[in-house]
């Protein structure tokens, strides 16, 4: 049987950054400040990832408090850990060849993919691990 998680976990990452940024950019539009609608825009697509990866993604049926505690601490040092890590590694690289906002893109795009990987590898392992009595948890 094929592990089709990986396919689940991308279409809940292309789903989780719409919904993020048609909520910020709805937001925006009625004329509430950018700080104020990213905070709403990310914490809906934060509740949504979270969601979505436990029943559609990884289909747990674990303790969902203990999993939020352990998703949400994934997913911050991905963003908040990794991410600048990355970003000034590819800036330290490549920094002196583009200009600034090329090198940022770069960097940032290289981030993410980076922080896709981890969320995907402690999610399936460590938020989410498959149950004891069906470890082969791969539809």
């Amino acid at each position: 049987m094929r592990d089709r998680r990986p396919v689940r976990f991308v279409i809940v990452g292309v789903l989780n950054t719409a919904i993020d940024f048609v909520i910020l950019f709805l937001l925006t539009a009625v004329g509430m400040p950018v700080f104020f609608a990213n905070v709403i825009s990310t914490s809906v697509a934060f509740g949504f990832s979270f969601f979505a990866n436990r029943s559609f993604t990884f289909r747990s049926g674990g303790d969902a408090r203990v999993q939020i505690v352990k998703f949400t601490i994934v997913t911050l040092v991905g963003l908040w850990l990794l991410q600048p890590v990355v970003i000034w590694a590819v800036s330290a690289v490549i920094g002196s060849l583009f200009p600034a906002q090329i090198v940022l893109l770069i960097g940032k795009a290289c981030a993410t993919v980076v922080s896709m990987f981890w969320n995907y590898l402690l999610y399936a392992r460590f938020v989410f691990p498959p149950a004891a009595d069906h470890p082969e948890v791969m539809e």
